[in-house]
């Protein structure tokens, strides 16, 4: 078969799906793009054990049919050294022999056949549909991927739980000592269904939707999910296991309320997190009537540090420790002016939501709070 493709245009796509690629796959083939033209159609392919990720040219001088396996890092690493120009790819019948011809040179590839390239996992006949903007769920994923787990124990927490109702579309993740939520009813699913989006598919999905618009549909079984936009595909293999029940977890009557400016906030928990114990990394903060003060110290260095920051709060005065790194993580996930941190007492978890949600969403973050000694 031979084609002529445009080498930035190649290498644009090849780059996206590369991401799919683990180096250190036990299956050889999986460290290679595979190459399928159909018509004028080509299909570029990657994949690891779990996801498949295929994204397509559209070409218009091609002669044949057929696939085959390139190796990925040679391919990448000779196409950056090009500038935009026609490339002419010649790939030899039974040999499989590879050339690519340049305006001003010949660059000689050893392919395998793409027949041995693994196929993609098909989605049962009975399974899930949700219809959703590329916009609504890259702000799903970025709003819940941060707080998602590593844990070889509780491989459920390990990805994004996707709660889907007839009304709306929740996307929750945590690690038991933080959990971000984000609802939305820009989207809703046929039935009421579920599924957890393991961290790497997450990532990939990422990368792409920040850079295309439009919706995609999402069709998901018991076992896979098939992501269907633009002029890309994902198959991949959903986490397993049981989410926990998240709402059960989420506090709905802390009493108490303080509101406070956001970047203000992150800004005083860095400076401060420098005096804490890097171990514990605790903070403490305090509230009192318009003013949180926030401190921490480590005894073995000597060293403390304390801020008063203005705020809006009218309760009793309270006392409360948080880890520092995760509040301040919270906190840089969100893009509101200001935040209410709602409370109920200083053993119980925290709630970081903004003064004033976005239309059509609803974000809840919660943070687990640190014993103080003193």
């Amino acid at each position: 078969m031979k084609f002529t493709v445009s080498s930035s245009v190649l290498s644009a796509h090849l780059q996206t799906i590369s991401r799919v690629i683990n180096p250190k796959s036990p299956l050889p083939i999986l460290d290679k793009f595979l190459f399928t033209l159909e018509g004028k159609r080509l299909t570029l392919t990657a994949a690891d054990m779990e996801s498949m990720m295929q994204t397509h040219i559209e070409l218009e001088d091609v002669e044949g049919s057929g696939s085959v396996a390139l190796g990925s890092k040679l391919l990448l690493d000779t196409l950056k050294e090009f500038g935009d120009m026609p490339l002419s790819f010649n790939v030899e019948e039974g040999t499989l022999a590879t050339t690519i011809k340049s305006d001003s040179g010949v660059y000689n590839l050893v392919a395998e056949d793409g027949a041995e390239y693994p196929k993609m996992r098909t989605i049962a006949d009975d399974s899930n549909t949700l219809n959703i903007s590329t916009e609504v769920l890259n702000l799903g994923l970025n709003s819940t991927v941060f707080a998602t787990a590593d844990d070889e124990n509780r491989p459920a927490m390990n990805g994004i739980f996707f709660d889907i109702t007839m009304n709306d579309v929740t996307f929750v993740g945590s690690d038991a000592q933080k959990l971000s939520c984000l609802r939305t009813i820009s989207a809703r699913g046929e039935n009421d269904c579920s599924f957890i989006l393991p961290k790497k598919p997450t990532n990939l999905l990422r990368a792409i939707l920040s850079k295309v618009g439009g919706n995609l549909e999402i069709k998901f079984d018991a076992k896979n999910a098939l992501f269907n936009f633009d002029n890309y595909v994902m198959v991949c293999r959903l986490q397993e296991g049981k989410y926990p029940n998240y709402n059960s977890v989420i506090p709905q009557n802390n009493p108490y309320k303080v509101t406070v400016d956001r970047v203000s906030l992150m800004n005083s928990l860095r400076r401060i997190s420098i005096f804490s114990n890097q171990a514990l990394n605790l903070v403490k903060v305090e509230l009192f009537p318009n003013k949180m003060t926030i401190s921490a110290q480590d005894i073995d260095f000597s060293i403390s540090a304390t801020e008063d920051l203005v705020c809006s709060y009218d309760g009793e005065p309270m006392r409360i420790g948080f880890k520092s790194s995760l509040l301040i993580e919270i906190l840089s996930n969100l893009s509101c002016n200001e935040v209410v941190i709602e409370l109920a007492d200083p053993s119980k978890a925290g709630l970081v939501v903004p003064l004033e949600q976005k239309e059509n969403e609803e974000v809840r973050m919660l943070i687990m709070p640190l014993m103080l000694n003193d």
